[in-house]
């Protein structure tokens, strides 16, 4: 499903090029739940906004479901974008004018779905999520941890084909973070694809594989498995 094939992204000063990723190989199969750890700085946040089609790399391949990414003109980049791919931040990132139900339908509006299945597909939102109650009030009412529930809900209202979580237990209490990993991993179970950036050893045990950045480079590729009983 994804490909990345001798990926940099760097900034160049006058003097100097300083590498954020370098050289990244990265094979990511259609179904799989994979974890990326690393220390602050490593480049966990730039080579989800290139998968999510948010950057650009500098230099190398990147290839969507057989597509050559870096080829393609910014449009049909953001249609991939747009009806295949959900993304979670870990600031949330709600809209604070809009209500829990806009917040939650505004990825349809985008898609062009009609206004009777949209009001369909949101209802099974709130309702998954148990925010039927809350779907009037505004992200600045509610707790961190149901604003992330909303996030949660925007990101696949649309069934995109692969999810992306950005840190996205980082300002939850345990609990609230344990909900959210169960969500991922039914939503993997029945087939999505997702890749999630996390400090927590904890929440990387609910992943399949681990990949480890340092200084913008891949040095560890592991089975869940092994992760398991290296712990």
């Amino acid at each position: 499903m994804i490909k990345l094939r001798d990926l940099d992204k760097f900034v160049e000063s006058r003097f100097q090029r300083t590498f954020i990723l370098k050289g990244v190989d990265l094979d990511i199969e259609e179904g799989e739940f994979v974890t990326i750890m690393g220390p602050s700085g490593a480049g966990k946040s730039t080579i989800m906004n290139i998968i999510g089609m948010l950057d650009e790399p500098s230099q190398g391949e990147y290839f969507f479901m057989d597509q050559p990414v870096h080829k393609m003109k910014e449009r049909h980049k953001s249609e991939l974008h747009k009806h295949h791919i959900g993304f979670i931040f870990q600031a949330y990132h709600l809209i604070d004018e809009l209500t829990v139900y806009e917040n939650i339908e505004t990825p349809l509006l985008y898609k062009g779905i009609k206004s009777a299945e949209r009001k369909s597909m949101v209802a099974e939102m709130l309702d998954r999520f148990q925010m039927v109650a809350k779907k009037d009030l505004f992200p600045e009412q509610l707790s961190g941890g149901q604003q992330q529930l909303v996030g949660v809900a925007r990101a696949i209202v649309g069934e995109p084909k692969l999810l992306l979580a950005d840190e996205p237990t980082g300002n939850l209490h345990s609990e609230q973070g344990d909900e959210i990993m169960e969500i991922f991993k039914k939503l993997n179970e029945e087939g999505m694809t997702i890749i999630q950036v996390t400090h927590s050893e904890h929440c990387a045990g609910y992943g399949k594989r681990t990949i480890r950045l340092v200084d913008g480079q891949v040095v560890a590729d592991t089975p869940a498995s092994e992760m398991k009983s290296s712990i």
